[in-house]
Protein backbone atom coordinates (compact mmCIF):
# COMPACT_ATOMS: atom_id res chain seq x y z
CA UNK A 1 0.00 0.00 0.00
CA UNK A 2 1.07 3.51 -0.73
CA UNK A 3 0.79 5.65 2.38
CA UNK A 4 0.75 9.24 1.77
CA UNK A 5 3.74 11.03 2.93
CA UNK A 6 4.91 14.92 3.42
CA UNK A 7 8.23 15.97 2.76
CA UNK A 8 9.56 19.59 2.31
CA UNK A 9 12.54 22.15 2.31
CA UNK A 10 14.08 24.12 5.09
CA UNK A 11 15.87 27.48 4.52
CA UNK A 12 15.85 31.19 3.52
CA UNK A 13 15.05 32.49 1.41
CA UNK A 14 13.32 30.01 -1.03
CA UNK A 15 12.19 32.54 -3.34
CA UNK A 16 14.13 30.86 -5.94
CA UNK A 17 14.05 27.29 -4.93
CA UNK A 18 13.08 24.30 -7.69
CA UNK A 19 12.59 21.60 -4.82
CA UNK A 20 9.01 21.62 -4.80
CA UNK A 21 7.84 21.64 -8.61
CA UNK A 22 11.15 18.70 -9.31
CA UNK A 23 9.77 16.39 -6.42
CA UNK A 24 6.41 16.80 -7.08
CA UNK A 25 6.92 15.80 -10.59
CA UNK A 26 9.06 12.87 -9.22
CA UNK A 27 6.67 11.69 -7.02
CA UNK A 28 3.95 11.69 -9.72
CA UNK A 29 6.54 9.94 -12.11
CA UNK A 30 6.76 7.17 -9.80
CA UNK A 31 3.23 6.31 -8.73
CA UNK A 32 2.75 8.27 -5.00
CA UNK A 33 0.88 11.18 -4.22
CA UNK A 34 3.20 12.03 -1.87
CA UNK A 35 3.73 15.87 -0.67
CA UNK A 36 6.62 18.39 -0.99
CA UNK A 37 6.26 21.94 0.38
CA UNK A 38 8.73 25.11 1.59
CA UNK A 39 9.22 25.65 4.63
CA UNK A 40 10.61 29.51 4.76
CA UNK A 41 12.48 29.77 8.19
CA UNK A 42 14.10 32.68 9.15
CA UNK A 43 15.87 32.35 11.94
CA UNK A 44 17.54 29.72 14.37
CA UNK A 45 14.98 30.22 16.89
CA UNK A 46 12.41 29.48 14.39
CA UNK A 47 14.55 26.48 13.38
CA UNK A 48 14.63 24.79 16.67
CA UNK A 49 11.17 24.92 17.37
CA UNK A 50 10.70 23.30 14.32
CA UNK A 51 12.65 20.36 14.48
CA UNK A 52 11.32 19.89 17.93
CA UNK A 53 7.73 19.21 15.55
CA UNK A 54 8.28 19.05 12.50
CA UNK A 55 4.69 18.87 11.27
CA UNK A 56 4.74 15.27 10.50
CA UNK A 57 7.20 15.80 7.90
CA UNK A 58 8.74 11.60 6.56
CA UNK A 59 11.54 13.94 5.88
CA UNK A 60 13.57 17.13 4.36
CA UNK A 61 16.23 18.98 2.75
CA UNK A 62 18.14 21.89 4.48
CA UNK A 63 19.25 24.56 2.23
CA UNK A 64 21.37 27.92 3.29
CA UNK A 65 22.36 29.19 5.99
CA UNK A 66 21.37 25.61 7.86
CA UNK A 67 23.04 23.25 6.66
CA UNK A 68 25.41 23.70 9.84
CA UNK A 69 23.45 25.08 12.28
CA UNK A 70 21.18 21.93 12.10
CA UNK A 71 23.25 19.35 13.00
CA UNK A 72 23.42 19.82 16.79
CA UNK A 73 19.90 19.46 17.31
CA UNK A 74 19.95 15.95 15.06
CA UNK A 75 20.05 12.47 16.83
CA UNK A 76 22.63 11.12 14.13
CA UNK A 77 24.12 11.76 11.22
CA UNK A 78 25.31 9.86 8.08
CA UNK A 79 29.34 8.99 7.88
CA UNK A 80 29.21 11.54 4.69
CA UNK A 81 27.31 14.51 6.81
CA UNK A 82 29.44 13.83 9.63
CA UNK A 83 32.86 13.68 7.59
CA UNK A 84 31.83 17.00 6.62
CA UNK A 85 30.19 18.83 9.00
CA UNK A 86 27.25 19.54 6.60
CA UNK A 87 23.63 18.48 6.25
CA UNK A 88 21.28 18.93 3.16
CA UNK A 89 18.85 15.67 3.28
CA UNK A 90 16.87 14.70 6.71
CA UNK A 91 15.13 11.40 7.42
CA UNK A 92 12.23 11.40 10.21
CA UNK A 93 12.49 7.84 11.62
CA UNK A 94 9.19 6.13 12.87
CA UNK A 95 10.41 6.81 16.45
CA UNK A 96 10.60 10.73 15.13
CA UNK A 97 14.36 10.93 15.51
CA UNK A 98 16.02 12.95 12.74
CA UNK A 99 18.56 10.97 10.71
CA UNK A 100 21.01 13.92 8.98
CA UNK A 101 22.60 12.86 5.22
CA UNK A 102 24.64 15.17 2.68
CA UNK A 103 23.78 14.25 -0.95
CA UNK A 104 25.78 17.08 -1.66
CA UNK A 105 28.50 14.66 -1.75
CA UNK A 106 27.06 12.60 -4.04
CA UNK A 107 25.69 15.15 -6.55
CA UNK A 108 29.38 17.37 -6.63
CA UNK A 109 31.40 14.18 -6.44
CA UNK A 110 29.62 12.45 -9.79
CA UNK A 111 29.30 15.89 -11.63
CA UNK A 112 32.84 16.75 -11.27
CA UNK A 113 33.60 13.49 -12.56
CA UNK A 114 31.81 14.04 -15.37
CA UNK A 115 33.15 17.51 -15.78
CA UNK A 116 37.21 16.81 -15.25
CA UNK A 117 37.21 13.55 -16.91
CA UNK A 118 40.69 11.87 -16.12
CA UNK A 119 42.04 15.23 -15.97
CA UNK A 120 42.29 14.65 -11.82
CA UNK A 121 46.03 15.50 -11.72
CA UNK A 122 45.54 19.04 -10.69
CA UNK A 123 45.39 21.36 -7.62
CA UNK A 124 41.72 22.51 -6.58
CA UNK A 125 40.72 26.25 -5.40
CA UNK A 126 37.61 26.02 -3.40
CA UNK A 127 35.98 29.74 -2.90
CA UNK A 128 33.55 29.49 0.14
CA UNK A 129 33.44 27.80 3.29
CA UNK A 130 30.08 26.82 4.35
CA UNK A 131 27.95 24.20 3.95
CA UNK A 132 28.24 23.71 0.28
CA UNK A 133 32.32 23.59 0.51
CA UNK A 134 32.44 21.39 3.15
CA UNK A 135 31.13 18.69 0.69
CA UNK A 136 33.49 19.84 -2.02
CA UNK A 137 36.77 19.49 0.49
CA UNK A 138 35.56 15.86 1.20
CA UNK A 139 34.96 14.66 -2.31
CA UNK A 140 38.04 16.37 -3.26
CA UNK A 141 39.85 14.38 -0.35
CA UNK A 142 38.18 10.99 -1.44
CA UNK A 143 39.97 12.15 -5.04
CA UNK A 144 42.97 12.71 -4.12
CA UNK A 145 42.94 15.93 -5.61
CA UNK A 146 44.96 19.09 -3.45
CA UNK A 147 42.86 22.39 -2.58
CA UNK A 148 43.27 25.49 -1.18
CA UNK A 149 40.36 27.80 0.28
CA UNK A 150 39.88 30.65 -0.07
CA UNK A 151 37.08 32.39 2.06
CA UNK A 152 36.12 36.37 2.64
CA UNK A 153 36.08 35.74 6.35
CA UNK A 154 39.43 34.50 6.87
CA UNK A 155 37.79 31.10 7.93
CA UNK A 156 40.30 29.57 4.97
CA UNK A 157 43.93 29.25 3.42
CA UNK A 158 43.45 32.97 1.40
CA UNK A 159 41.14 35.58 1.79
CA UNK A 160 39.34 35.88 -1.62
CA UNK A 161 41.01 39.58 -1.75
CA UNK A 162 44.83 37.57 -2.11
CA UNK A 163 43.49 35.35 -5.07
CA UNK A 164 46.37 36.77 -7.75
CA UNK A 165 47.56 35.60 -11.30
CA UNK A 166 50.08 33.02 -10.03
CA UNK A 167 47.66 31.56 -7.94
CA UNK A 168 44.86 30.71 -10.19
CA UNK A 169 47.84 29.46 -12.80
CA UNK A 170 48.35 26.91 -10.37
CA UNK A 171 45.11 26.13 -9.37
CA UNK A 172 43.56 24.68 -12.76
CA UNK A 173 40.32 23.62 -11.09
CA UNK A 174 38.52 26.59 -9.56
CA UNK A 175 35.09 25.53 -7.66
CA UNK A 176 33.00 28.75 -6.50
CA UNK A 177 30.45 27.67 -3.63
CA UNK A 178 29.48 31.11 -2.69
CA UNK A 179 26.41 33.06 -3.31
CA UNK A 180 28.36 35.37 -5.28
CA UNK A 181 26.73 35.99 -8.65
CA UNK A 182 23.57 34.32 -8.01
CA UNK A 183 19.87 35.90 -8.84
CA UNK A 184 19.08 38.06 -8.05
CA UNK A 185 22.46 39.86 -7.49
CA UNK A 186 23.73 38.69 -11.15
CA UNK A 187 25.63 41.61 -11.31
CA UNK A 188 28.18 40.54 -8.21
CA UNK A 189 31.16 40.03 -9.60
CA UNK A 190 34.25 37.81 -7.35
CA UNK A 191 36.62 40.37 -5.78
CA UNK A 192 39.39 39.29 -7.41
CA UNK A 193 40.99 39.33 -11.04
CA UNK A 194 40.47 36.66 -12.99
CA UNK A 195 43.47 36.74 -15.03
CA UNK A 196 45.62 33.99 -14.83
CA UNK A 197 42.53 31.81 -16.07
CA UNK A 198 42.75 30.18 -19.02
CA UNK A 199 42.34 27.13 -21.96
CA UNK A 200 43.52 24.56 -19.43
CA UNK A 201 41.40 26.05 -16.60
CA UNK A 202 38.19 23.75 -15.33
CA UNK A 203 35.58 26.50 -13.78
CA UNK A 204 32.48 25.39 -11.72
CA UNK A 205 29.75 27.69 -9.97
CA UNK A 206 27.42 25.82 -7.93
CA UNK A 207 25.13 28.31 -8.78
CA UNK A 208 22.56 27.45 -11.30
CA UNK A 209 20.52 30.80 -11.40
CA UNK A 210 21.47 32.64 -13.51
CA UNK A 211 22.81 29.34 -15.83
CA UNK A 212 25.64 31.45 -16.31
CA UNK A 213 27.06 33.55 -13.30
CA UNK A 214 29.57 36.74 -13.98
CA UNK A 215 32.52 34.51 -13.11
CA UNK A 216 31.63 31.90 -15.54
CA UNK A 217 31.38 34.18 -18.33
CA UNK A 218 34.46 35.52 -17.98
CA UNK A 219 36.20 32.14 -17.44
CA UNK A 220 34.91 30.77 -20.78
CA UNK A 221 35.54 33.98 -22.89
CA UNK A 222 39.06 33.05 -21.55
CA UNK A 223 39.16 30.12 -23.14
CA UNK A 224 38.54 27.82 -19.29
CA UNK A 225 36.15 25.24 -19.32
CA UNK A 226 32.73 25.93 -17.33
CA UNK A 227 29.88 24.20 -15.73
CA UNK A 228 27.21 25.70 -13.62
CA UNK A 229 25.19 23.94 -10.68
CA UNK A 230 22.31 22.85 -12.17
CA UNK A 231 23.41 19.01 -13.29
CA UNK A 232 24.60 18.52 -9.46
CA UNK A 233 21.61 20.07 -8.13
CA UNK A 234 19.54 17.16 -9.84
CA UNK A 235 22.06 14.45 -8.91
CA UNK A 236 21.81 15.45 -5.11
CA UNK A 237 17.83 15.41 -5.24
CA UNK A 238 17.67 12.09 -6.93
CA UNK A 239 20.00 10.89 -4.36
CA UNK A 240 17.67 12.61 -1.39
CA UNK A 241 14.67 11.50 -3.01
CA UNK A 242 16.44 7.86 -3.12
CA UNK A 243 16.80 7.58 0.72
CA UNK A 244 13.87 9.28 1.12
CA UNK A 245 11.69 6.04 -0.40
CA UNK A 246 14.51 3.24 0.74
CA UNK A 247 13.91 5.03 4.53
CA UNK A 248 11.48 2.81 6.58
CA UNK A 249 9.34 5.72 7.91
Amino acid sequence: MNLKKKYGLIGFPLNNSFSVNYFIKKFSQNGSDHTYQNYPIANLDQLIAFLKNPENLNGFNITKPYKEKVIPYLQSLSAEARACGAVNCIVVSKNRDLIGHNTDVFGFKSSLLQFIGSNQNIRALVIGNGGASKAVCYVLKQLNIPFSVAARNGKGDYLLTEIDKEMLQSHKLIIQTTPIGMFPNTAEALPFSLEGVGKEHFCYDLIYLPEETSFLMTAKKQGAKTLNGLNMLHLQADEAYNIWMSSKT
